[in-house]
């Protein structure tokens, strides 16, 4: 199996697209403007104590207060509070990590308001992203994730990953990491620093660090909290951290600056396998020239279909995700009901998986199989399911089906389900229900090219349209392109974008920037 990565930057937003064997398997997007805040440390005060629930709700600068419980303020929370503290009264010099004195452990059985008090500064690090009407949840156990190791202050331990099952490799291991390990931190070793050399986990040991003490100079520099004293790494960078291997192909970007980015990185991790980095300069949008569109426009909305005419219907409620599967059309088994059944729940199986990892779908997921007779079909189709799932990186947990034919399956959520529109508003009518005469459009298209010509003095410029558009556009030897290039300049570039709707269009500028063309009837 080969994998690729594609990152799609554009000015609104920035998607990124993994591939195995050319199948899209995850898929992410955000605005340009927002924030994956997962592993954010912030400096920040406590604003409400609730002692019904054992916790307190924390400032951390979003719309709703972020909950922090008892239980993740963790064992070395007495010792964080008397090392913050010395941080905030020495304001010039950073008091080292490694000769704190070490506090007892906060009690298990304890309660938040005889730890905490209103107003108390705090660092925390957020675990879960704001879902729904839900804050942010928090932890005061910090964690410094790397590619071969992650950093925990305030602790004296070696954790090895248990997915390393050699002894002795286990061994050489935590030798390495007790013997580079700066006093005051905890390290966990994760499963691919296996067979890696000294000075690769060495040289990851001193960036960790680095980044922890960057963050407390942050705390020392604080004036007004909360503050953001460590982020975590670009979603681009993150994904690549968590995901990357071998088997990697290509990593395709369409963005010089995060193309410098991903390549530095990739360069730090695995210098060998930095050529596999490469910029993308086609002239087609970077998914619609490697069939990501078509794919994205297929695996989302509500109806998903897969082989033979069988379908997958996913609806999202507050508390879980329900699954119907359905044969649909599908021919009939000549080896009856029961064999056809088994056949539409197991591509049912190939193609749910795929689509937990694809939505990032998380808490509870029931899922209604196809009614199966035979214990021994039921039980082939739960070690299927199994199979599939081997390859999420979600903790997650399958139970058999039940009497009624449901599947339930519990995945790990850290942030909302992805969900991408794939239906398309008009763009043209706005949902009125009527529209100019579609032979005119072409005309409208040369009127703002005129405009941008000969009135804003615009002469680079790129149309994106339609590909069906396009095409018309394109045709014949004097076609409407070369009209109107001969009449307004070669610096016009007709570009066909499957992401568009029909009558939809965008101009942009020779550095990417999108020239709003849109007149006020349109925007209303």
């Amino acid at each position: 199996m080969t994998s690729e990565v594609f990152v799609n930057v554009q000015p609104q937003k920035i998607a990124i697209a993994l591939t195995e064997d050319k199948r899209l398997v995850e898929y992410q997007e955000e605005g340009q403007s927002a924030s994956f805040s997962v592993g954010n440390v912030y400096l920040a005060k406590v604003r409400k104590l609730m002692p019904g629930l054992n916790a307190c709700f924390v400032n951390v600068g979003y719309e709703r207060d972020a909950f922090l419980h008892y239980l993740d303020l963790g064992l070395q929370f007495n010792t964080q509070q008397k090392y913050l503290k010395r941080v905030l009264n020495d304001r010039k010099n950073l008091f080292p990590i490694g000769k704190i004195t070490a506090q007892p452990d906060l009690p298990k059985d304890g309660s938040v308001q005889n730890t905490l008090q209103l107003g108390q500064e705090v660092l925390v690090q957020i675990v879960k992203e704001p879902i729904s009407t839900k804050g942010p949840r928090l932890t005061c156990e910090l964690s410094f994730p790397g590619r071969y190791l992650v950093l925990m202050p305030f602790g004296d331990k070696v954790n090895v990953s248990s997915k390393i099952k050699s002894g002795q490799e286990r061994a050489r291991l935590k030798q390495i990491i007790q013997s580079i390990k700066p006093k005051g931190f905890s390290v966990i070793v994760r499963t691919v620093a296996e067979e890696k050399r000294v000075e690769e986990l060495d040289n990851e040991m001193k960036i960790l660090v680095g980044k922890w003490e960057e963050a407390m100079r942050k705390c020392m520099e604080a004036k007004n909290l909360p503050v953001l004293v460590a982020e975590e790494t670009s979603r681009t960078v993150g994904l690549l951290r968590d995901l990357f291997n071998p088997s990697y192909e290509n990593i395709y970007v369409n963005d010089e600056d995060v193309f410098k980015e991903v390549r530095d990185y990739v360069e730090l991790i695995a210098p060998d396998r930095a050529d596999i980095v490469k910029r993308y300069k086609g002239k087609l949008p970077i998914f619609d020239n490697f069939d990501i569109t078509r794919q994205i426009k297929s695996s989302f909305g509500k109806t998903v279909s897969y082989k033979h005419g069988a379908y997958l219907i996913i609806e999202h409620t507050e508390a879980l995700h329900v699954v119907d599967v359905n044969s649909g059309n599908r021919t009939r088994s000549n080896d009856g009901q029961e064999a056809n059944a088994l056949d539409v729940n197991l591509g049912a199986a190939d193609e749910l998986a795929r689509q937990l990892r694809l939505r990032d779908m998380g808490g509870i997921i029931v899922v209604d199989f196809i009614d199966m007779n035979v214990a021994e079909d039921r039980q082939k189709l739960y070690e299927r399911m199994c199979e599939n799932m081997k390859k999420d990186r979600a903790k997650h947990n399958i139970l058999p089906l039940s009497k009624f034919g449901l599947m339930q399956i519990t995945r790990q959520r850290v942030r909302p389900a992805m969900d991408v529109a794939v239906d398309e508003t008009c763009p043209t009518c706005h949902g009125k229900g009527s529209i100019k005469s579609s032979i005119l459009f072409t005309d409208q298209l040369e009127n703002k090219i005129d405009m941008l010509v000969n009135r804003l003095g615009i002469k680079q410029f790129t149309l994106h349209v339609h590909p069906y558009v396009a095409a018309y556009i394109n045709q014949g030897i004097l076609s409407l392109k070369r009209q109107w290039q001969m009449r307004y300049g070669l610096g016009l570039k007709i570009v066909p974008n499957q992401m568009f709707a029909f009558l939809q269009y965008q101009f942009y500028d020779k550095k990417g920037q999108e020239i709003d063309m849109k007149e006020e009837i349109e925007i209303q």
